[in-house]
This record gives structure tokens, sequence and C-alpha cells, in this order.
């Protein structure tokens, strides 16, 4: 018997950056939950073989849509399209992310634009498009990928910090500002998962100890990990929840 407090079932879901990764396994966790999923990314082929795979393993209605997120006005023109083939997105998850590495002094500053345009940039032009459309029908759900470096700070990855800092202040903002029209916006941070993004981390043997030592929970975290978060906040049970970050890390920024 189908919970109806943490029910998805039905709701339409746009999932930015989600052709493969973190964002295919969001998608999934929606889509097997009976949701309408849209994939998104840039390159149309790898989308359209992403999608069908999904929906033919898990039986959910999956679109798919290409756009550059760092592009405001096809951000905005890629909205309007959604929109007009499918309908107003129930959920906008906000999952399209960048890694640069290179210490401080000798970080690029195109590469510190990339960072943020990509990370953070992204989130408020792809929200900003569907806001109105979410006020004028009086409901909405947006969570927005932040990291445990929203609050923890690593060598090599100044530009990434600060993005994924300014997403979870931005989350905060975009609350204060939606929460009236019954649009609840939050932030799941996660820690450290074995993703495609830090590949070259995790098949680092010293990285990988360190990791298990700094974590109290000891091991890196399964992508399927996130999906009662992601359920939780798309769903009826976190209507009176907004702006909050919350952090799916096994305890690492709990402790020093």
């Amino acid at each position: 018997m189908r919970d109806a407090l943490f029910d998805v079932a039905g709701k339409l879901a746009l999932i930015t950056g989600s052709s493969r990764g973190l964002g295919a396994e969001l998608a999934r966790g929606l889509a097997e939950r009976g949701a309408r999923v849209i994939l998104h990314g840039r390159d149309p082929h790898k989308l359209a073989a992403a999608a069908e795979r999904l929906a033919g393993e898990t039986g959910a209605e999956v679109a798919h849509v290409a756009f550059d997120v760092t592009d405001a006005s096809a951000v905005k023109q890629a909205i309007a399209e959604v929109i007009a083939a499918h309908g107003l997105p129930d959920i906008l998850v906000n999952n399209a992310g960048l890694q640069k590495r290179a210490p401080f002094a000798e970080f690029e500053p195109a590469d510190w634009d990339a960072v943020v345009a990509t990370n953070l940039s992204s989130a408020f032009y792809v929200a900003h498009a569907l806001a109105g459309p979410m006020c004028e029908r009086g409901s909405g759900k947006i969570v927005n990928l932040g990291s445990v470096q929203s609050k923890l700070a690593r060598e090599t990855i100044a530009p990434y910090a600060a993005a994924k800092g300014g997403v979870a202040m931005l989350t905060q903002g975009m609350a204060a500002d939606l929460a009236r029209h019954n649009i609840q916006v939050n932030c799941i941070s996660p820690g450290y998962f074995q993703t495609d993004m830090n590949t070259a981390l995790w098949q680092d043997a010293d990285f990988d100890a360190w990791i298990r030592k700094r974590t109290p929970a000891a091991r890196w975290g399964r992508l399927d990990e996130l999906i009662g978060t992601l359920v939780y906040l798309c769903s009826n049970a976190s209507d009176f929840v907004s702006g909050q970050n919350i952090f799916v890390d096994g305890g690492m920024t709990s402790v020093v």
C-alpha cells in the first residue's frame, strides 16, 4: 500500500545533469517511485540512450532535454519548450555540476568561471525560469545539490567550495521568497560518494584511507543512500520544510 505522505507518483520531475552519475541515480530513484522524469544533459545522443535505458528498466515515463545550464537565454528557451511539451514540472532537482582541481595560486580564472557557472549560476538560471510559473500555480519542490564543501574546505578545490557554499545560501534566499507561494526549496549536500566526478579520488589508496578515517561511518556513501532524502524533499512529507541544507555524509560534517 502506497504511503501518500511520501508519494511522488505521477509528479513531473526535471533533473539537471542526469544522463549519468549522481544525477542519473537521482532520476532513477524518482522514476522507480512512479514519477514522470525529464533527463537533462548537453549531449542529445547520450541523453536519448539514458532515457531509453531508464524507461526500459523502470517502466516510467521518461523524456529528455538538452541545453547548456550556464547560458541564461538557452535555459529560458529550453524551460519554455519543456513546459509546452510536457507541462510544468512539479519537481526541479538542480544537480548539474563540474569539478576542477588546482592549488589556489595556480587556479586559472577561466576555470573559476566554469566551476561557478556550472555549480551555482545554473541553479539560479533553471530555478528562475521555473519560479514564475510555479508561483502562478501555487506549488513546487526545488532541490538544489550542495556538498560537504558547502561547509568544509579542502585543498585544491577553493572555487568548488565557494560555489557549493553559494548553493546553500541561494537555497535559503529562494526559500525566503518562494515559501509563501507553497514552493519548498531545500538543499541536499552529499558527502563522499563513488561517482564519475571523483573517480581519481576513490581510486587513490591514500585518499580512500583518509575518507574512511575522516567519516564516522568509516566508508564512502552509496548513491542509493541519497534517494530517501530526495523523495522526502519532493513529497508532501516536506510541505513545511524550506531553506534547509541536509547533509548526507556519514557524519563527516558533525566531527572535527
